[in-house]
């Protein structure tokens, strides 16, 4: 069960690279483009027709859940150790942005990004309270799941643009 845990863990932290480097494009950008860094929280929100679109930072706080999920599932629930490790990836992917040239570096997206593994780290702590010792197979079920879903809509898209 570890095995395949691990599998579904690295899985899903290559399509998180291939979603917050890449942007989901099946093309890899031209590196050294674009480098911006913003330490201002939350500072210049998106605007679309007059009001402001908070998609994408619900987006970064989603997109980090299962981080929370899989590392309390790999390491068990070790609160302060376990939300370094997602600030540290959280940390990892905006310094990349910049280093590659290939997004902004934003405070507000780390911010975003750890606290939705921390709410991860939450969702496995209620899960855990309340299905016992189910939690931790129907979680590896859902990840698998979830993870076909995901490696479909990734071929999916592939073919779709390679036509």
């Amino acid at each position: 069960m570890k095995k395949w845990l691990w599998s579904l863990a690295v899985i899903y932290l290559v399509l998180l690279t291939w979603i917050i480097l890449f942007k989901m494009s099946l093309r890899i950008p031209p590196l050294g483009h674009y480098r911006m860094i913003n330490m201002i929280p939350f500072a210049d929100p998106a605007i679309i027709n007059g009001k402001v679109n908070q998609t994408e930072q619900i987006y970064n706080f989603l997109i980090f859940v299962p981080v929370g999920i899989y590392l309390s599932l790999l390491f068990g629930s070790r609160f302060l150790k376990n939300s370094l490790i997602i600030a540290g990836i959280s940390l990892f992917y905006e310094v990349m942005q910049y280093i590659l040239g290939i997004g902004a570096t934003d405070v507000t997206d780390l911010l975003l990004n750890t606290a939705g593994g921390i709410a991860g780290l939450f969702i496995f702590w209620l899960l855990k309270k309340l299905l016992k010792k189910k939690t931790e197979p129907i979680l590896l079920i859902l990840a698998t799941v979830c993870t076909i879903l995901f490696i479909s809509l990734f071929l999916v898209l592939f073919i779709a643009n390679h036509r």
